[in-house]
């Protein structure tokens, strides 16, 4: 009788509402437009998501600068500062913003504390999109830190009134821990009206949490750049069980399988199923054919397309045109 080997997949896992939504957009914009259409940045962070809408049209450049004059201009999931905004309509561009709206929410929370005076310190990854972004708002009162020993470095007097926001895709628990440093430290500190970090990212955290006890390995299906992937992989080894991040089924090394009985395998947000599937198929090649699902949450948000999306989709479907 050989090892038992199994695989656990977590759920929640893979798309959520904001790529979901974002994907689909370019989709009907190159069904309803026509293409090319352009994307500022990677649409969500993920290389096989991109490679699939650059082979129906989509063409995706680093800046808005990078666009004809004109042409249609798709901001990513990400969301861009307004300054980013303001080229754009210079540029006679038309806009098609897939931000994802629980991004919009910071940003809008970054206004607020801009208006009332307050210094903003941004928790979050120097360099990430999201985080240039919402930093755009308010770019002279706003500071970025990733971790609660960088509080020092700021340079900011301890009775100044001060404000925090967050990248919606960190660490639930990391950020927990640098929000009360931040309350040691200020005297008049705000927050956010509720939470930054996204139910999504949440859930997929926790569900990492339910299988790494049970699991020898953990797998997480995501891309390299992909925030909300990453610390899925970091929260499995907080708990004590290896873990790695697999863009694709064509990353999984053998010697990792080495004495491993149990895998858990979940997927970032912005991670497609199929990736999921690819990597399970290659498991199975390995022996690991018996798969169980372990749903901690069940997700029912869903973020609706602008109206003319979704009417111009409906219409030609049904063979109707639009004028």
């Amino acid at each position: 009788m050989g090892v038992m080997k199994k695989v656990i997949l977590a759920a929640p896992r893979g798309y959520c509402a904001g790529v979901d939504r974002a994907v689909k957009m370019v989709e009907r914009a190159l069904e309803t437009l026509g293409a090319p259409i352009y994307v500022r940045k990677e649409i969500v962070h993920n290389r096989h998501v991109v490679s699939e809408l650059e082979q129906r049209g989509a063409i995706f450049v680093d800046s808005e600068s990078d666009i004809p004059e004109g042409a249609v201009c798709i901001f990513s999931a990400h969301g861009v500062s307004p300054e980013v905004r303001r080229n754009a309509e210079e540029r006679n561009l038309k806009v098609i913003d897939a931000t994802c709206p629980l991004v919009t929410k910071v940003h809008l929370e970054a206004k607020r504390f801009a208006r009332t005076g307050r210094k903003i310190v941004l928790v979050g990854h120097e360099g990430h999109e999201e985080i240039e972004g919402t930093a755009g708002e308010a770019p002279e009162s706003t500071v970025v830190i990733e971790s609660a020993d960088q509080i020092d470095s700021l340079g900011v007097d301890p009775s100044e009134p001060v404000a925090y926001l967050t990248q919606t895709t960190l660490s639930v628990d990391d950020t927990l821990n640098v929000v009360e440093a931040l309350r040691e430290r200020f005297s008049d500190l705000s927050g956010p009206r509720s939470d930054d970090i996204c139910y999504a990212t949440q859930n997929r955290q926790v569900a990492v949490k339910a299988i790494a006890p049970d699991a020898d390995l953990v797998l997480i299906v995501g891309a390299i750049n992909s925030s909300n992937s990453n610390r899925m992989v970091e929260v499995a080894r907080s708990m004590g069980t290896p873990a790695h991040l697999v863009p694709d089924a064509s990353y999984l090394e053998p010697e990792w399988l080495d004495g491993v009985e149990t895998i858990g395998v979940s997927s970032g947000a912005s991670a497609p199923e199929v990736l999921v599937d690819g990597l399970l198929q290659k498991l199975a090649s390995f022996g690991f054919t018996d798969v169980e699902t372990k749903e901690v949450t069940v997700e029912d948000i869903t973020f609706s397309l602008p109206p003319w999306l979704r009417e111009e989709a409906a219409a030609s479907q049904e063979g109707i045109s639009v004028s």
